[in-house]
């Protein structure tokens, strides 16, 4: 089966480079060849290489330039999404979308559910609401998962942040009022190829009883303090966390103070998911932290 793979050079879609090439053909175009911003440049490609699965890890997450960015944020997040869900429709392919914890406003008092109603905050969570919501309005077999706080040792992201800054500065003010569990972009990439190697296997009726929704994210929970903290003291950093509020930082889009997400009906398929600290712990470890360089 051919695999087509959008966003490929970023941090999840390098690891699913790796971890999708045992199922099938994999068509990884760079972002030149395949920009989801150029609507006809996407289609052709479909037409083109003509997947039987469709991949997508590309997004626009830029969440505060996205409040003054607005039709750039659905151009990629929402349109770029329908079309590849028509596009699939028309060759009978399936199609893997990534979403994110910020369709939710985060008022929760617990981790929230694949039934719970979406309320995004920000335009960002707007425009990737609207895409899952394209994909699931067309028919086509589907897996549509959601993750928070992605981190790993390419691209940009909170942990490679605090690994540069943790060494330039003795102290830093982190925002302590979001929670949330820090997801190792390698184990996002695994667990989806697990559940996708599932869907393969099953065919026709495997997609017909667990197609659809899910929650994919390490467990635990942490606030952006604590897994500052938790990163200085794997990497033997001495610099200070000084916890502050979201309001005291002054973003410019909102974010959810509660990103926690349940992920028990991807386990009951897929087996346990590792604990952030044990995910940090083998991040870390594949590469060298120092430097921000993987180790293939």
């Amino acid at each position: 089966m051919k695999i087509l793979l959008t966003g490929a050079n970023g941090q999840l879609g390098h690891e699913l480079a790796r971890s999708l090439r045992p199922l099938g053909e994999l068509v990884a175009p760079a972002r030149a060849d395949c920009d989801l911003a150029d609507l006809d440049q996407l289609r052709a490609v479909l037409r083109s290489v003509r997947p039987g699965l469709i991949v997508n890890a590309a997004a626009y997450t830029a969440v505060d330039r996205a409040e003054d960015e607005r039709a750039l944020a659905i151009r990629i997040n929402a349109d770029a999404p329908a079309l590849m869900a028509r596009e699939a429709g028309e060759l009978g392919a399936a199609l893997l979308h990534y979403s994110t914890d910020y369709v939710f406003d985060g008022t929760a008092a617990g981790a929230y559910a694949e039934t719970d109603t979406p309320a995004p905050l920000s335009v960002y969570g707007q425009s990737k609401l609207a895409g899952e919501q394209a994909i699931a309005a067309a028919g086509i077999r589907h897996l549509i998962v959601r993750t928070s706080w992605v981190v790993g040792l390419r691209g940009n992201n909170f942990l490679l942040t605090m690994l540069r800054l943790g060494r330039e500065r003795a102290q830093l003010r982190i925002v302590a009022d979001q929670h949330g569990a820090p997801t190792w972009s390698r184990t996002l990439a695994d667990t989806s190829a697990h559940l996708l190697g599932l869907a393969l296997a099953g065919g026709a009726p495997w997609w017909e009883r667990h197609g659809g929704l899910y929650h994919l994210t390490s467990q635990g929970c942490t606030s952006w303090a604590g897994f500052a903290e938790a990163i200085f003291s794997a990497a033997g950093i001495g610099c200070e966390v000084v916890p502050i509020t979201a309001a005291e930082y002054g973003a410019r889009a909102p974010r959810p103070a509660n990103s926690r997400l349940d992920c028990s009906k991807l386990m009951a398929l897929c087996g346990p998911l590792p604990d952030w600290q044990t995910a940090l712990a083998g991040c870390l470890s594949s590469a060298d932290a120092s430097k921000g360089l993987v180790r293939d």
